[in-house]
């Protein structure tokens, strides 16, 4: 038996209303090839040139997500056929959180399911904070409020699937955890820089794949983001340019990627990367290599 999902890789801007369409755009084209859930990358709402600029478009995204919901609504209601949508976006500060001094946004994953409903929200753990050797010195928690809950797993058309963004990926205890509360697909929407992406993106997505012994879908920014904005001014000291890695893949249980980007596609236009996940090989890989019964760690932690 096998579920068909897919990839909308795309190239935010900083214009919410453009981003909207490539989204609907895929959405429809997935429809078409009776994907059932459909996986967006991280900030597919919009990409900015900084902090300041990142949170007066924050303040547009909460209508980004009605008309998401609306379109789904609209494609389902069209096509009589059923999808979900797992996309990244940004949600403005509570007034909770401002009347604390915490004006930063939020860099959270939601799961809306083909009626429109959001079934789900997590909130980004791990936050980018790094110096890449010969590469960026970007600083997330500057402009993004951390979240602190673990996410739950989500019961899809297409199975149990574990929620993580990003960052998420470089810690497997995570995905260790969400294939302990029963998941059977991971995805890590992301933005990765050019030279992290060059490194490590194969690498951390079958590492997390044979790890937990779960489909992992990577779906991914790609290209030069245009990041101008006619109504915000050039703010001084800040950097506009945007590039993102790309190579959206999808990575099964044991460690193959099955589908992925096209490799020739170096432009900032969409795609739709479809994948059928097998769940036989899922369940001969747990069964051959039984790793949740032989876990030593988890042992030695039931018998204190």
């Amino acid at each position: 038996m096998t579920s068909r999902i897919a990839i909308g890789q795309l190239c935010s801007s900083a214009n919410l209303t453009k981003n909207l369409a490539t989204v609907t755009g895929l959405i429809s084209r997935a429809l078409e090839n009776d994907v059932k859930l459909i996986f967006f990358p991280e900030a597919t709402d919009y990409l900015s040139q900084s902090a300041n600029h990142s949170l007066q478009l924050a303040q547009e995204t909460p209508k980004f997500i009605n008309g998401l919901q609306e379109e789904i609504r609209n494609l389902v209601a069209k096509t009589r056929k059923k999808i979900d949508v797992s996309i990244g976006v940004h949600l403005p500060p509570s007034g909770v959180d401002v009347q604390r001094g915490d004006n930063r946004v939020k860099n959270v994953l939601l799961y809306i399911n083909h009626q429109g409903q959001i079934l789900h929200t997590y909130q980004k753990l791990h936050l980018f904070d790094v110096d890449v050797p010969n590469g960026p010195v970007l600083k997330e928690s500057k402009s993004v409020q951390p979240g602190s809950k673990i996410p739950d797993v989500i019961n899809t058309p297409i199975g149990k699937l574990g929620t993580a963004i990003c960052y998420d990926i470089r810690f497997p205890e995570l995905s260790l955890k969400l294939r302990e509360e029963g998941a059977q697909i991971l995805c890590f929407p992301s933005a990765f820089t050019m030279k992290t992406g060059k490194a490590h993106w194969d690498l951390l997505a079958r590492a997390r794949a044979i790890d937990t012994q779960c489909f992992v879908v990577m779906p991914a920014q790609q290209g030069k983001h245009d990041v101008s904005d006619p109504s915000w001014p050039h703010e001084a000291g800040t950097s506009v340019q945007r590039i993102s890695w790309g190579h959206s893949m999808v990575v099964d249980p044991w460690g193959t990627i099955i589908a992925q980007s096209d490799p020739a596609n170096c432009s900032n236009e969409p795609e739709l990367i479809i994948a059928d996940l097998d769940w036989e090989l899922l369940k001969s890989v747990r069964k051959n290599m039984p790793l949740w019964k032989q876990r030593a760690l988890k042992l030695c932690t039931t018998t204190r």
